[in-house]
């Protein structure tokens, strides 16, 4: 029996190709809201920047030095965030990322993990720097 050949246009979904090929969102803040770094059991790290208004996400950006899946998951972390107030941000789970992209190979899921690992790391940094507003002045205290 032949095996069927993967095409990776027809492969994937219209969200999967969407996010993996978008770099509007790669940019580094200076003096975000909230900051988070992860770096993967791969090696792939994710940044994620956030400025955030009146409790509510108004922007994400990120930057990785990762893979295409990598880059897929940040973007698809981003574009769910983005609108949200901070508390519904924390619901955001891998499940969600993975849903989000239908297509995202089984054995990339830990990108999944690493974005949304990244998100959460950048909103604990947010609830620090509102408790203690200074330390956004002095970054790594």
């Amino acid at each position: 029996m032949a095996q069927k050949k993967f095409v990776f246009w027809q492969g994937h979904s219209r969200h999967y190709l969407e996010m993996a090929n978008r770099n509007d969102r790669r940019e580094r803040i200076e003096h975000p809201d909230g900051y988070g770094k992860r770096t993967g059991d791969c090696g792939d790290t994710v940044e994620v920047y956030l400025s955030i208004r009146h409790g509510r996400i108004q922007l994400v950006c990120f930057d990785t030095d990762g893979c295409m899946n990598t880059n897929a998951c940040a973007n698809t972390v981003a574009e769910l965030a983005e609108g949200r107030n901070v508390e519904e941000a924390w619901e955001i789970t891998a499940e969600d990322v993975i849903s989000y992209l239908e297509t995202l190979p089984p054995q990339h899921t830990h990108c999944a993990e690493l974005a949304v690992g990244a998100l959460y790391l950048a909103l604990a940094n947010y609830q620090e720097l509102k408790r203690h507003p200074w330390k956004k002045l002095y970054p790594g205290k």
